[in-house]
């Protein structure tokens, strides 16, 4: 197990060098969406428009950040991730517009998932329930999309500097941590029928 420290715009040998079970820092653009924000991005490359903002290259954090208003700007009080694996059916869909993503969520993400990061993507886990210490990585709200969404699915674009950590479950290699545990947990359990 390796700790990296990546900054966006993060190119594909920075992605091909993380392994499942990596600790990851990231520093630079991170967008938040959710299940609204990935339906309304599949619309758009439905009718052949884009997007308003990037995806390739930055971080999709499955986020449904609490965001305050003072002075005109915006900043993110709580920032926890929300779980990824509501997003398992769109995620592949998006994949497809992209040569490279990282995505950072809670809880995994499917075999579906797995096979569309190979060779271009990664899935990192942050721990759910530390909303308020993800927010402290945030040091500027830069803009927001989709307002109309709502403030959960709305898509926020974050500056951020040391967000983790963050452990690879899902590497561009094909490799998934959550496959690895089922696998083991499997195996115990056969184990424990044998002996009953």
């Amino acid at each position: 197990m390796a700790e990296y420290r990546l900054r966006t715009p993060i190119g594909k040998e920075d992605i091909f060098k993380l392994s499942v079970g990596d600790v990851v820092y990231i520093s630079g653009t991170m967008v938040t969406a959710r299940d609204e924000a990935h339906m309304r991005m599949l619309e758009y490359f439905e009718r052949g428009e884009e997007i308003p903002f990037r995806i390739e290259d930055v971080v999709i954090y499955h986020c449904g950040p609490i965001i305050v208003e003072e002075n005109g700007k915006f900043r993110a009080i709580s920032a926890g991730p929300t779980t990824s694996a509501r997003m398992n059916p769109l995620t592949p869909k998006v994949l497809e517009r992209v040569e490279r993503m990282v995505i950072v969520g809670k809880g995994g993400m499917d075999d579906r998932v797995a096979k569309a990061l190979k060779g271009k993507g990664v899935y990192l886990a942050y721990t759910g329930g530390a909303g308020a210490l993800a927010a402290q990585a945030i040091k500027e709200v830069k803009g927001v999309y989709w307002e109309d969404l709502g403030m959960p699915e709305a898509a926020w674009v974050f500056e951020v500097e040391n967000f983790g950590p963050c452990i690879v479950g899902i590497d561009a290699k094909g490799n998934s941590l959550y496959r690895e545990v089922e696998k083991k947990v499997e195996e115990n359990f056969r184990r424990v029928l044998s002996q009953l």
